[in-house]
This record gives C-alpha cells, sequence and structure tokens, in this order.
C-alpha cells in the first residue's frame, strides 16, 4: 500500500522517467523511488555532536561535516546525521519528534541541511524545494584556472548500470548549474555554485565535465586531498510556519581554506 501511494505521487522513476503501477520492469532497468525515511525501522537515536546554526519548534539548521552520511541505507543504519538529530530531539521531549528530511547532502560535502519537526513543516518545505522556491549555494575548490568571471555548465546526467555510476550521459536527465569566479591562485580556483537542477552529484560532475574537477574528487579526476572540497554555504528559504523568508550562511572549513 505504501509503494503504491509513492508511486501515485509521481515519486517512482525507472531509467529517469516517472511510471505509473504496472510497468513492466527489465533487465538491468534502473528504479529510483523516494521513500520516507522516517518510516525506517532501522534507524535508532545516536548521541553524537551537532553544530546547530539555528533551531526553533518547526526547524533545525545543521552544519554537517564532512564524512557523515545523512541517512541510513541498507548497508550503514548506524552514525548517520538522522541517528544524532533523532536522540537530540527527542532527549527530554515526552512527545516524539520525528526528523523530517527536506534535501540532502552527500556524505562527503559539507555544509547547510535544513531538517524540519512536524509533519506540517515537512510538507510545506518538500513542495517549497520541489519548486525550486529556495537558493542553494556552494563553494567549491576546482583544479586549475576558470577563465571566464560566470557562466552556465548544461549537460544531462544519468546512471551507468555496469559501472554503478553518475555521469554525463547523452539520454540522461537535463542538469543545469550556474557558476561565479570568488578568487583565482595558481592552480586552483574558488567557485560559487547554483544547482538550477538537482541531479545526483551533479556540482561534481559538471565541474569535471567542464575540465575543472573538484579538489579531493578522486571519483571523477580530482587530485588528491584530506577531503572533498565542496561546501554548502548558503541556504535561504520561506520559514514554513510563518513564510517568512530566512537566510543563512557559513564560512568555508578551516581544513580547505586557501
Amino acid at each position: 500500500m505504501y509503494l503504491r501511494d509513492v508511486i501515485k505521487a509521481e515519486k517512482c522513476e525507472v531509467n529517469g522517467y516517472t511510471v505509473n503501477s504496472g510497468k513492466i520492469l527489465k533487465k538491468n532497468d534502473f528504479v529510483e523511488i523516494e521513500v520516507d525515511l522516517e518510516r525506517e525501522t532501522a534507524m535508532k537515536p545516536q548521541k553524537m555532536d551537532l553544530e546547530i546554526i539555528y533551531e526553533d519548534k518547526h526547524i533545525i539548521i545543521i552544519n554537517k561535516p564532512t564524512g557523515l552520511l545523512v541517512h541510513p541505507t541498507h548497508r550503514e543504519k548506524n552514525g548517520t546525521l538522522l541517528n544524532g538529530l533523532s536522540f537530540y530531539l527527542n532527549d527530554e521531549n515526552t512527545e516524539v519528534i520525528r526528523p523530517g528530511m527536506v534535501h540532502r547532502l552527500d556524505k562527503h560535502t559539507s555544509g547547510l541541511i535544513v531538517v524540519t519537526k512536524n509533519q506540517a513543516a515537512l510538507k510545506k518545505l518538500t513542495i517549497h524545494f520541489k519548486r525550486k522556491l529556495v537558493e542553494k549555494r556552494y563553494l567549491a575548490i576546482v583544479e586549475g584556472i576558470v577563465k571566464e568571471d560566470e557562466g552556465k555548465i548544461v549537460a544531462p546526467i544519468g546512471r551507468f548500470a555496469e559501472e554503478k555510476i553518475w555521469n554525463i550521459k547523452e539520454d540522461g536527465k537535463y542538469a543545469e548549474t550556474r557558476f561565479w569566479v570568488k578568487q583565482r591562485f595558481d592552480d586552483k580556483t574558488l567557485l560559487e555554485l547554483e544547482p538550477v537542477t538537482g541531479r545526483t552529484n551533479q556540482l561534481r560532475i559538471h565541474c569535471a565535465h567542464i575540465g575543472h574537477p573538484i579538489l579531493g574528487d578522486v571519483r571523477y579526476n580530482g587530485r588528491e586531498f584530506s577531503r572533498l572540497c565542496l561546501h554548502a554555504f548558503r541556504l535561504g528559504f520561506h520559514h514554513p510556519n510563518s513564510n517568512e523568508w530566512i537566510e543563512f550562511e557559513i564560512a568555508l572549513p578551516e581544513e580547505i581554506k586557501l
């Protein structure tokens, strides 16, 4: 019943296209399903240090460190941001608060992420993110000197099933990234990035596509570094309760400052 509702809500795709119930799958089809992680029974509260940027009765903003998974997977059930938030939000509360994930950050990407504390806030922010009524900006240190002061990258992104990797793919989904040069160094450039679309690994793939992979992104031909030099530094959206526009901004982590 739950999966049927997910399909009706157009949260199930096969090979990048929304499908209805009754779709007959073929060998090597790639199925994506957006599930409610609050139903994840394997997730248990775990105490951890959280850098809280802002909190009220409806939302909480966290500065996620690099190396931290946002939510449990079929392989990793513990030690994720949701595990930590489940503990923090319910440590002294009599009423159970279920953290709601509105958007994601890759495990190796650091920076701002908003999590809701009730269903009403989750529903409203989910709609806002889907309709792109939010502002998300990233800072990235990329290889080489980017000559243009600003521009955009448009290249479709898809999944290569055999290699199990996302990359530029002729029949992939439309993907667009805007960029602005913040500072140039001898052999690196600090970029501000805006993902107009939200494809898997989009910023990493697009930077590599134009010949400027992100420092530390070995998967996409970047130079080895202590971490992936990608940081979600700005996040703006309408508050789910007051509808007031709120915006948060944080600096680059010390370990990737040049």
